[in-house]
């Protein structure tokens, strides 16, 4: 009894993960005057409850685990959508050129700097280090580009604050920059206390 209703549940679940998908796609194409907030509520609750529930059956087990891995994908991918829409920009959703606001904001500015931070100890400065990698994930995100994982990007930052240390400086200024569409991601060695930073 208790496979037929999960059986029942992951059928109910897939028929409204595909209503929300097809509701999402009314939405960013104009056709639907907001999110669909009440359907992704409502398929939310589904997999919530059915993760609660026992699944002795591997078979449901891989039909759900399958289900909830492609709302998770879709949830990040609507989110970026509205984010871009917020924005004025072109986000995953926008057909063909992109909006003349973000074109006018990219000519008026194509080198913008987002965030500069100075390190002496990446390790013992994690604030900074943490905040240097949001803001580089953020631009990472703006232009369509993949996110770097932290451990990768905390090992990079140690590398060359190291080797400019050693090079004389007694900080390392990182800038995180969009330039021509593209993250710009530098450092530069600062000698004396009485530097300024970029």
């Amino acid at each position: 009894m208790a496979s037929q209703e999960i059986d029942r549940d992951l059928a109910r679940l897939e028929a409204d993960l595909k209503r929300l998908e097809a509701e999402y796609n009314m939405f960013f194409a104009g056709r639907l005057p907001r999110p669909p907030w009440e359907t992704r509520s409502r398929v939310e609750a589904t997999v919530k409850q059915i993760d609660r529930s026992p699944m002795v059956n591997y078979g449901d087990r891989f039909r759900f685990l399958t289900l909830q891995t492609r709302f998770a994908t879709f949830v990040d991918l609507w989110d970026r959508g509205l984010r871009a829409r917020e924005e004025g920009r072109a986000g995953p959703f926008a057909h063909g050129a992109a909006p003349p606001r973000a074109a006018e904001k990219e000519k008026r500015s194509p080198d913008r700097i987002l965030h500069v931070a100075a390190l002496s100890d990446p390790l013992k400065e994690m604030d900074k280090l943490h905040e240097l990698y949001e803001s580089v994930s953020e631009a990472r995100r703006e232009v369509g580009a993949d996110n770097v994982p932290f451990h990768r990007f905390a090992e990079l930052v140690k590398t060359q604050v190291l080797k400019m240390k050693a090079g004389g400086g007694n900080e390392v200024a990182f800038r995180v920059a969009v330039k021509e569409g593209k993250v710009n991601f530098t450092a530069r060695a600062l000698r004396g206390a009485d530097e300024p930073g970029t």
